[in-house]
């Protein structure tokens, strides 16, 4: 393409972007006329936009949505409305699926391949795989001729700058939560490699492939069309990849620290359409000191549950030893059957030989800790069975049966903090939930976390104090004394306003046919305390979230959809006169 007559029509795009307009103005595209454009120049080569703007006015779509204005008028260098401008825009998100989609699918390929999960011990922006991880978004980014800052292996920065002033914060993490491999494994048997993406159907399954390497991946091609488009902006976007959001969350303060901070901020990190809401999260930490077991029967030394406090897992495991396997496993096979058939019948627990031990193990649906209700918890279950089993199986008591009265006195099976007497919620936000999650036992202690997540109604003081109370007095009825650790953050919620977010709110609803309002999460984001934070997808609300679940995956089509929507965006909110 002769670089002038590009450069002239960027500037005719860019002058038309600067007129004001009250209204967001919609693009007349339907998601069935972009359908029909992806079916018709998928399997094209298309050298840039321009080309692929000539293809698209010679189709029948072009046609039906009365495209024809528009793309003439770029392809013209003349002045194009609001409307115009915004049909441009979704032609370039198409496009960018169209050029990409398939380089943006191998990327994201090589980044799950980098196992980046914290490592006891070593300092995340210490550790080798984020290091490695650093070095290949850089290799990427400079590929792209996109400005890459590397803030002390913290935070990736890759810029995008624009005429004016105004920064505009783009938000993913390069850190994932950790996996149990062995869980790992589909209905049909087939196993499943966490760190290695695996095709199946449409599904890409792999660690990060949800939750949040994808959003890296978009944010990176996307950023790239517009820069080798010369697309002008009349502001500047950086892309923040974050290293300890799934754990430490000490990166992006300490970037905030030495840099700037984005008058606007989206994290690729959260739902469709728009999420102006996050619930507070929470921990509540219980420790019940190692003992010498007591009484006569089986001991149970060991039981696993989630990995991070903000994972419910499929499988919760326990390792009883005895003296007769055959006949607890038998016991606890029975009682197990039993319990499951009075308790929803949605879960499994089976009792297994090994040895001189027995292997009890409870396997229900692995979600999410911010969407227990889309989940089965094992953890749950395994704590609330075990302390069922007094005067049916002889157990001995030590710390692991003391978690187990304290999970089934005070939570039981409920996520909503309903035992406890702890419930509430908000009519926008919803109810708080408190999922047993997290369990560990080192030298010193069993350990057993509750993670909340907490909406708009009472203060996080005033909730501590409900839950230390409860936790209080059945400490002193019960004579176990656990040591508990409580943590709980404000919810964040934002007042829609601006023509930034009617723009994200167009873009989304219109490319997925969804209702046009504003959404909550329960999952709490880099942005939760930046100024005008909100979440931009990258999950659509009405499909189980997979983002830190046994098996996660991403379908092929929501993948390419999301590169499409986030090219769109950028553009847009790039090109308004007024955010």
């Amino acid at each position: 393409m002769d670089f002038s007559l590009k450069k002239l029509a960027a500037a005719t795009l860019v002058f038309a972007s600067l007129c004001a307009f009250t209204a967001p103005a919609s693009a007349n595209i339907s998601a069935q006329q972009s359908a029909q454009i992806l079916s018709t120049l998928n399997d094209a080569s298309v050298s840039d936009f321009r080309e692929f703007l000539s293809r698209v006015a010679k189709s029948d779509v072009a046609k039906t949505a009365d495209l024809s204005p528009a793309i003439n008028a770029f392809l013209g260098n003349k002045t194009l409305t609001a409307e115009q401008q915004n049909e441009i825009h979704r032609l370039l998100g198409l496009y960018a699926r169209v050029k990409y989609g398939s380089a943006a699918t191998e990327t994201l390929r090589e980044l799950v391949e980098i196992p980046t999960v914290r490592v006891d011990g070593v300092a995340q922006h210490e550790n080798p795989q984020f290091i490695k991880i650093g070095e290949k978004i850089k290799s990427l980014a400079q590929s792209f001729n996109l400005n890459f800052r590397n803030i002390d292996n913290r935070v990736y920065e890759i810029s995008l700058e624009g005429s004016g002033k105004e920064l505009v914060g783009i938000h993913a993490h390069a850190d994932v939560v950790p996996v149990t491999p062995e869980n790992w494994v589909l209905e049909d048997g087939t196993r499943l490699d966490p760190f290695k993406v695996t095709l199946i159907g449409d599904r890409m399954y792999g660690r990060g492939t949800e939750d949040d390497k994808n959003g890296i991946v978009v944010a990176l091609y996307a950023m790239k069309v517009i820069k080798e488009e010369k697309l002008p902006l009349a502001r500047n976007f950086k892309l923040l990849i974050d290293t300890t959001e799934e754990t430490a969350g000490d990166a992006i303060p300490y970037y905030f620290e030495r840099n700037p901070t984005p008058e606007y901020n989206l994290a690729l990190d959260g739902s469709y359409p728009v999420v102006i809401a996050e619930k507070g999260y929470g921990t509540v930490m219980a420790r019940f000191p190692r003992r010498q077991a007591e009484g006569t029967g089986a001991e149970i030394i060991s039981m696993t549950g989630g990995m991070a406090t903000n994972q419910i897992p499929s499988r919760s495991v326990a390792i009883l030893v005895t003296d007769k396997p055959a006949e607890l496993a038998a016991s606890l096979q029975k009682a197990g059957a039993e319990y499951a058939q009075h308790n929803g019948g949605d879960f499994k627990i089976s009792a297994t030989v090994d040895g001189k031990n027995v292997n009890l193990t409870v396997t229900g649906v692995s979600a999410h800790s911010s969407e227990p209700e889309s989940g089965v918890n094992p953890v749950a279950r395994m704590l609330d069975f075990i302390n069922s089993l007094d005067g049916k199986v002889a157990l001995k008591h030590n710390p692991i049966t003391d978690a187990a009265r304290y999970a089934s006195d005070n939570w039981g099976l409920d996520y909503l903090g309903s035992k406890l007497g702890v419930g509430f919620a908000d009519e926008f936000m919803g109810p708080l939930t408190a999922s047993l999650t997290y369990v560990a036992m080192d030298d010193k202690a069993f350990k057993l976390a509750v993670n909340l997540r907490v909406p708009k109604g009472k203060s996080p003081e005033t909730l501590k104090s409900e839950i230390a109370g409860k936790l209080d007095a059945w400490t002193q009825k019960s004579h176990i004394k656990p040591a508990f650790d409580y943590s709980i953050a404000e919810p964040m919620y934002r007042n829609p306003e601006g023509e930034w977010v009617k723009s994200l709110l167009a873009v989304a609803t219109e490319n997925l046919g969804m209702e046009h309002k504003f959404g909550t999460s329960a999952g709490a984001t880099s942005v939760h305390e930046l100024p005008n934070g909100v979440q931009f997808g990258l999950a659509k609300p009405d499909v189980k979230y997979t983002g830190h679940t046994d098996s996660e995956f991403k379908t092929t089509e929501q993948f390419l959809m999301d590169l499409q929507i986030v090219t769109e965006m950028m553009g847009r909110i790039g090109q308004l006169p007024k955010l």
